[in-house]
């Protein structure tokens, strides 16, 4: 469940500095932990839950195909590119291949999502060790004005 409020400027700080004594108050990490959402458009603050995320921020993991995945691997043990195609082909099928490139691609001209699985795995990462070594830093995610193809921005507060 998503916590909307409509703020002004002074009503910000102030949600802000109530996530912050959420944080603070949490007994370790948890799904539960607050993620303070804001849309810049309407100057509006919505709370997340860190288990709610990718209900309501989906990741784009078109990077993260088993294809690719594997090409990356035959290349750091030194295969050639013709090499490591190749073998992927003959792993996956050419099929797969192209199509998991294709996909790949797509995402990267016509973003879909607002951030990669890997800004949300470096994000669980760094929200967990603020809270592992009690510093409650509280992230702050920023949605990009409609118009605009950029990403979720994430502030440390």
């Amino acid at each position: 469940m998503i916590n909307s409020v409509f703020i002004e400027l002074p009503q910000l700080k102030r949600q802000l500095g109530n996530y912050q004594e959420q944080l603070k108050q949490a007994k370790g990490w948890s799904a539960e932990l607050p993620v303070p959402l804001l849309n810049r458009c309407w100057l509006r603050l919505d709370c997340l839950k860190v288990g709610n995320l990718l209900q309501h921020l989906p990741v784009d993991a078109s990077g993260h195909a088993p294809e690719l995945i594997r090409f990356q691997q035959l290349l750091s043990k030194g295969n050639s590119a013709d090499q490591a195609e190749r073998l992927c082909w003959e792993e996956f099928s050419e099929e797969a291949c192209h199509l998991a490139l294709r996909r790949y691609w797509e995402a990267q001209q016509n973003p879909l999502y607002l951030w990669s699985l890997g800004n949300y795995l470096d994000f669980l990462e760094k929200y967990r060790k603020n809270i592992q070594t009690h510093c409650f830093s509280l992230p702050l995610l920023i949605l990009p004005r409609g118009t605009e193809k950029q990403q979720l921005q994430c502030h440390w507060l």
